[in-house]
Order: C-alpha cells, then sequence, then structure tokens
C-alpha cells in the first residue's frame, strides 16, 4: 500500500533537515533535498520494520 506524508524540513547550517509531521519521531538530514527525502524513506522503512 503506498502512502503520502507532509514533509516539513527547513535548513540548518547548509543542511535540509526534516520530519514527517504525522508521524512522531521520524526525522532525518541530508546536503541536498533529494537525499533528506531519500533519508526519511529509510528511517520510516526502520521505523515501520520494528513495529511488525
Amino acid at each position: 500500500m503506498l502512502r503520502n506524508f507532509n514533509l516539513e524540513y527547513w535548513i540548518d547550517d547548509n543542511w535540509y533537515v526534516g520530519k514527517l509531521k504525522e508521524i512522531p519521531g521520524v526525522f532525518s538530514q541530508g546536503e541536498t533535498l533529494a537525499e533528506l527525502e531519500n533519508n526519511i524513506k529509510e528511517v520510516y522503512k526502520l521505523m515501520m520494520e520494528e513495529v511488525n
């Protein structure tokens, strides 16, 4: 099942830092917005593996 979430992000010391608004605890960072998006997906997948 494909789910869509809202990524809230900001720039801090030249890093893109973000979190999923709907899932508390899913935070990450990246040097680019694309890297941040990939990292957030990985954090979400890891979190879901722990739940299952």
